[in-house]
């Protein structure tokens, strides 16, 4: 369905996403309600979110407040948390289909936003992945290099 998708509605979103100092300052309330399509690492998923009727947009998803470990990282103990973190949000939205994206904003990295996450019952990944110290609370500043524990 996405590749019938009107290149003038791409090239839309494409403007909005990539204007200069605005896109990350904006948010949309929301509900978006969201297909889910992978879960891509451990803070951060693509879906096809559903804003209008009868309109997908497929966009990667940072989930809000959390930065879990980078799974090409050269440090091999951080590998291992990156994919213990991956592979329990993997298990948490299994059986997830549809899920709802609330706060979304712009993120530093063009193709991507950043949302509260919530699934059916009112369960937030970033809770739980938080909760099971999965990953480190995050508020999109910055991140402080910490050094290799296999160094």
């Amino acid at each position: 369905m996405l590749q019938n998708q009107p290149a003038h509605m791409i090239i839309f979103l494409s403007l909005v996403a990539a204007t200069p100092g605005h896109s990350a300052d904006r948010q949309i309330d929301g509900p978006v309600t969201a297909h889910l399509v992978k879960v891509v690492d451990g803070d951060t998923l693509l879906v096809e979110a559903m804003p209008w009727p009868d309109h997908r947009v497929s966009t990667y998803v940072r989930l809000r407040g959390v930065d879990a470990a980078e799974l090409k990282s050269k440090c091999p103990t951080f590998r291992k948390a990156a994919l213990r973190a991956k592979e329990e949000l993997t298990d948490l939205m299994d059986g997830q289909d549809m899920v709802s994206l609330t706060a979304i904003s712009g993120d530093k990295y063009f193709g991507r936003v950043v949302a509260d996450l919530t699934l059916r019952g009112g369960i937030s990944p970033a809770q739980h992945l938080l909760e099971a110290g999965l990953v480190e609370p995050y508020q999109g500043r910055s991140k402080s290099k910490r050094p290799c524990p296999d160094d």
